[in-house]
């Protein structure tokens, strides 16, 4: 297996009045590409701040991130938008669709800002909603969706431009839990396809899904815990 991701000594300091406050402190960390990881922690432990860096929404204050064998650390802010847009599938608790556009349409649309052409875009954001089990929904707006269907949505989106690694900040935050079970198999399926997953949770249970946790406590790496996972097995 190649590295998809490699942290070398990643620190990240943030100034409040006259102190810095040092929230990362010294992160080293390998994830291989096609690995189902979660990040856990208390809050403030700064599991948050990495999962900005890891999808370069930040850069480090000192050490080297490495991300598909670019070093993205210290990149223009123009280019990480682009490695955000084609290396990076995001999927959020608040799901983040737009409110006025399609199911198809919101799903299209980092292949707008990649330059695909419109029917190449319809033609993969069909396939993609066809993959996450809303077939019948591409036409409907999120204020017609359950939560779940609008993060069905958010998984799609997350999965068009066939990125990198698929990054999860509680995404089942805002589901009731017969609906955080059923996105959950999502994410087992779609890293059971050869997909990268790498998510964020407080929620043990949602954590057990991965095949590897690591904990964070007060900036720094408290314990890598890589686990066997059954394939085939539903909790």
């Amino acid at each position: 297996m190649s590295k998809v991701i490699e942290l070398q000594n990643i620190t990240r300091d943030f100034p409040l009045g006259h102190e810095i406050i040092k929230v990362l402190k010294g992160i080293n960390l390998e994830i291989e590409r096609g690995e189902y990881v979660a990040f856990m922690g208390p809050s403030g432990s700064g599991k948050s701040t990495l999962m900005n860096l890891l999808g370069c929404l930040d850069t480090p204050t000192s050490g080297s991130y490495i991300l598909n064998g670019k070093d993205v650390s210290k990149m223009t802010d123009d280019d990480l938008a682009e490695i955000r847009n084609t290396e990076i599938g995001f999927v959020f608790q608040t799901f983040n669709l737009l409110p006025r556009t399609t199911a198809l349409e919101n799903v299209a649309l980092p292949m707008v800002y990649a330059g695909a052409s419109k029917a190449a875009r319809t033609e993969r954001a069909k396939q993609v909603l066809t993959d996450v089990g809303l077939a019948d929904r591409m036409d409907h707006k999120p204020n017609q969706l359950s939560g779940g269907q609008r993060q069905r949505v958010a998984v799609g989106r997350a999965l068009v431009n066939n990125p990198s690694i698929i990054l999860a900040d509680e995404p089942t935050g805002n589901l009731d839990s017969k609906t955080s079970v059923e996105i959950m198999h999502l994410f087992d399926d779609i890293h059971a396809a050869g997909n990268t997953v790498i998510l964020v949770t407080h929620e043990e249970d949602i954590a057990l899904h991965a095949h590897r946790i690591i904990r964070l406590r007060d900036g720094v790496i408290e314990s890598d815990e890589r686990r066997k996972v059954e394939m085939g097995v539903r909790n």
